[in-house]
């Protein structure tokens, strides 16, 4: 294992999180934790898929009038 860590800490740190965090709210925080991790690794490559952004609704310059004079 990388930097030392072992299989029997690995599960001590995740038993320490459960008590801490709780079980109703680990989930959430995992997800989240998985999300910046992801994000970290897309700028850190230059890939940019943009599902987060939605785009941007079309303005209109003027009104029905307008463009027909």
């Amino acid at each position: 294992m990388p930097l030392g860590i072992g299989p029997m800490e690995i599960v001590i740190v995740l038993v320490i999180a459960l008590v801490v965090i709780g079980p109703a709210k680990l989930p959430g925080m995992a997800k989240s934790l998985g999300t910046g991790v992801r994000e970290f690794k897309d700028s850190l490559s230059g890939d940019s898929d943009d599902r987060d952004e939605t785009p941007a609704p079309q303005a209109t310059v003027g009104s029905a009038r307008s463009e027909a004079v």
